[in-house]
Parts: structure tokens; C-alpha cells; sequence
């Protein structure tokens, strides 16, 4: 924390203390690199790259446009009616790029010219920034892929992935719900046309093959056609399908900005688990596991104490500490210790990626934030401030979520997790 606080890359914070701390452990350095190859030689974290390169496709291939006007016709006219079409554009976006930079590099140059006509730039903001963070809690989350990843044998891809569904849908409605009563609240008018059955069918076969690549991708991986892996390969070529031939606005010279962006974000996520292996060395040297389990043990027997202890802690974490880097230090230390409470792992995971997810909205390390704040020109301060209805509605859904497991592992356990 010390070095990222002077301005090093928190992948190369992590590295140096590392390597400091075996030098001072007395370790034999040459175990270093052979540690950190084997960290990211991995099949699974494959899926990484893939699936946000099928987002970036996607994107170049024009499905914004088709995902708003789909959601016009069906909440166009509602209060707040823009603005509840870009929530379920957030949440359609989410279903195929899985990353809530993206998706909110997306949304705030393509919705926040028209929101703010209406809205002003502050709520337009806020709503995008909500919006954005629908991507890691709909499958497929490059989040959940992480935490699995880190977890171990014990959870799967696929599991958190249909973990995120239910919960997903419901923050969609209790954000379109709180859309509609500050939109009443201070009276924005109606705007937009008339619901039209006609129309909804018409922009329902227009947006058919955009909705059908999660339904391949992720029906694939749930029943066991492929690997996640293998599913997000599926992915970037219904992906490359879809731009060439079906909207036609992806070109070949689009396709080395999107490789070349893929690979800079994937970048920094390996590097973080490739340094991020030798601190989890250090930590399972030392025990740090055991005796922080016994430190749990010894504070509670509750599982559901123990889970607030540590929704607690993401909450203070996620504000100052990037969520990777907190997936990749935390979750090797905490899942075990989860797990010999006797709560479910699924259940723990999603409410681990859920809490961090929130931090991507909350200063003064909110990713989101910072995302949306360069695209559109907004003022951190305003653009926080109107935030906060929105991420103290995530909050309580994380709270429903931890005292209502059900609502999490019903589906995964319903389809075999």
C-alpha cells in the first residue's frame, strides 16, 4: 500500500514487497520466477482475454444502438423514461462484455449526450455509473472468473455465473424503481413514444441475435457443451459473425484497436496474479490462513456474523484497493475460511464480488467513477452525490442477499452447482 501510495503500479507494488519479503525470509530467490509463470499458465484464465475481446467486438459492432432502441419501446415512455433506458441498456451490454469499465466507457459516450438534455449531466452520470455496474454481477462477469479462479476447485465458473442472475435481475428492478421516484420526485417530464406492440416486436427481431450470444455462450457453459474457457471462444466469433454479416459496422481495421485493447486490460489483471502469487506464498508460509481462521473462531462461531465481519471489511477495502488486486490478496485467505464455517461457497463468492463490485462505485478508489468522470467532463463531487441512492440500493441488496441465501443458490444449485 505504501508503494502504490507514491505512484507505482499496484502489480508492481505487490512485487516488490514481495520480493522483499522473501529476501528478508532469507528464501532462495530462483523460486520466484517459476512461481510466477505457473500462476497465469492456466487454461481458465484464458477466458479473460476472450470474453473482453467479445465485448469490444460487440461494441464495434453497433449493438448499442440496437439495445436502446430495444429498450425505448418497451420503458421509453415511463418516468425517467431515457433514463430507464439506460439501465436496461447497461443491463442487455452487461449480458455480453462483462466489465464494468467497458461498459461504462460504452454507455457514457453513447447515452450521456441525450440523457443530459433531460436530466442534467449529474443524474445523467449517476445513472450511467449504476448502469455500468450491472456488467460483473450478469453473466459473464470477468470478476467472477477471477474469484473462481483464485478459489480454487471448490467453485466453478459456471456456478458463479448463474449465482449473479437472479440478484442481477433484481437490482435491475429496484433501480428502475428508484430511477422512477427521483424522476418523480423532481418531475421530469415524459418524453419518449407511446408503447407500441408493434414496435416491441419489431425492435424484439431486430435485437434477437445480440440476446442470443449470451444464451449460446453462457447455455453452453452451464450445460457443459464447453468450457468457460471454450465458451468465450464461441463467443468472439458469434462475435466477429454478428459485426460482419449481420450489422455490418465492424471492419477489419477495427480489429487490432480491440485486440490491442483486450490485451492491455488483460495485461494488467495477469500481472497482478503473476505478483500477487508470491504475497499468497508468503501468506500460506507463514500460515497467515490458519491463524486468521483461528482469530475468526475465536471472535464468532456465527457464519453470519463472520459475514458481516467481512462485508465490513470489502466494504473499507473495495474504497481504497482496485477489486482485482483485492480478489487476487483476499479471497485465497478468506474462501477457506468461509467454507469451514459451512456456508455455502457459491454464496460466499457472490457476496465477495458483489461487495468489491459496489467499491468500483465509491471514492476515492472508484474505478467507475474515474471512467465516467474523464469520458463526459463531470465533476467527481456531483457525480458522487448522485450515486449514492444507487449504491446504498446495492447495499441492501447485498444485506437481503446475505440473510436470504436462497436467492443466490437457488439457481446454480437448481442446475447442478
Amino acid at each position: 500500500m505504501l508503494f502504490a501510495a507514491f505512484g507505482m503500479p499496484l502489480a508492481f507494488s505487490l512485487g516488490v514487497s514481495a520480493l522483499g519479503g522473501l529476501i528478508l525470509s532469507g528464501f532462495d530467490l530462483s523460486i520466484l520466477p517459476p512461481r510466477i509463470m505457473n500462476s497465469v499458465n492456466s487454461f481458465p484464465l484464458m477466458s479473460i482475454p476472450l470474453f473482453m475481446v467479445t465485448g469490444e467486438l460487440m461494441l464495434k459492432a453497433g449493438i448499442m444502438e440496437r439495445l436502446v432502441d430495444f429498450a425505448n419501446a418497451f420503458v421509453g415512455r415511463m418516468r425517467g423514461g431515457l433514463a430507464q433506458v439506460a439501465l436496461l441498456s447497461g443491463a442487455g451490454l452487461a449480458s455480453v462484455s462483462g466489465a464494468a469499465v467497458a461498459d461504462a466507457s460504452a454507455l457514457s459516450a453513447t447515452l450521456v449526450p441525450s440523457l443530459k438534455k433531460q436530466y442534467g449531466l449529474g443524474f445523467s452520470t449517476g445513472i450511467v455509473a449504476a448502469a455500468a455496474n450491472l456488467g460483473p454481477i450478469i453473466p459473464p462477469s470477468g470478476a467472477m472468473i477471477v474469484y473462481a479462479f483464485m478459489a480454487g476447485s471448490s467453485v466453478s465458473v459456471g456456478g458463479m455465473f448463474m449465482s449473479g442472475v437472479i440478484p442481477g435481475l433484481i437490482l435491475v428492478c429496484v433501480l428502475m424503481a428508484l430511477v422512477w421516484l427521483i424522476s418523480y420526485m423532481r418531475d421530469y417530464p415524459l418524453v419518449g413514444e407511446d408503447v407500441s406492440i408493434g414496435n416491441i416486436f419489431f425492435q424484439l427481431r431486430r435485437s434477437f441475435v445480440v440476446f442470443m450470444m449470451p444464451v449460446v455462450v453462457i447455455g453452453g457453459i452451464v450445460g457443459g457443451a464447453f468450457t468457460p474457457t471454450e465458451g468465450a471462444a464461441v463467443g468472439v466469433v458469434y462475435a466477429l459473425l454478428l459485426g460482419f454479416f449481420v450489422t455490418r459496422k465492424l471492419q477489419v481495421r477495427d480489429l487490432p484497436e480491440v485486440l490491442l485493447q483486450a490485451a492491455k486490460t488483460s495485461a494488467i489483471v495477469g500481472a497482478m496474479i503473476a505478483y500477487a502469487s508470491t504475497v499468497t506464498f508468503l501468506f500460506t508460509i507463514d500460515l497467515l490462513p490458519m491463524k486468521l481462521a483461528s482469530l475468526m473462531n475465536n471472535l464468532t462461531d456465527s457464519p453470519l456474523i463472520f459475514l458481516v465481519l467481512v462485508a465490513v471489511m470489502l466494504i473499507v477495502v473495495g474504497m481504497f484497493l482496485e477489486s482485482n488486486a483485492a480478489y487476487i490478496m483476499l479471497v485465497p485467505l478468506f474462501h477457506p475460511i468461509a467454507i469451514s464455517y459451512g456456508i455455502d461457497p457459491l454464496h460466499f463468492g457472490f457476496l465477495f464480488v458483489f461487495n468489491l463490485v459496489i467499491g468500483m462505485l465509491t471514492p476515492p478508489v472508484g474505478v467507475v467513477l474515474f471512467v465516467v468522470c474523464g469520458i463526459t467532463g463531470v465533476k467527481m463531487g456531483e457525480l458522487v452525490r448522485e450515486s449514492w441512492p444507487f449504491i446504498i440500493a446495492m447495499y441492501v441488496l447485498l444485506i437481503v442477499c446475505m440473510f436470504v441465501p436462497g436467492i443466490v443458490t437457488w439457481l446454480p444449485h437448481s442446475l447442478g452447482y
